[in-house]
């Protein structure tokens, strides 16, 4: 059985993708804002990955970037109030927040923000 391993988010602005994954909370280094391909690896062992567009087009020749949202990602947060301070966090810094923090009726405080590429990123920390 295959495991999954990575999952890979295709970029037009590397600096600016992942500027906006830093205020999630994900250490990486800025050096590697000029690279066409990152990763980096959760302490689980999982691994996201960003390519530049350009990266695909060489890699795929004829690509052509999707459009509408094309996946969903949820950050698991360590409580409510760490929610509404990434919300925040991430919309002062100019990123769009698609729906601010509330008590979802599932038991979570939740929100959402966009990144740089359209994706939607949910916020979540158990009530």
């Amino acid at each position: 059985m295959a495991t999954p391993d990575l999952v890979g988010i295709i970029v037009q602005d590397m600096g600016r993708a992942l500027a906006f994954y830093r205020l999630l909370g994900l250490e990486i280094p800025t050096e590697a804002d000029a690279e066409a391909h990152v990763e980096y690896k959760t302490p689980g062992g999982f691994r996201l990955a960003w390519d530049t567009a350009a990266l695909m087009e060489s890699i795929h020749g004829a690509w052509h970037p999707p459009t509408g949202h094309r996946m969903g990602m949820a950050f698991l947060c360590a409580n409510a109030a760490e929610v509404d301070e990434i919300y925040n966090n991430v919309t002062a810094a100019g990123y769009e927040g698609q729906k601010p923090p509330w008590d979802a009726f599932w038991g979570q405080r939740y929100a959402i923000v966009v990144d740089p590429d359209g994706n939607l990123i949910d916020l979540f920390a158990p009530l």
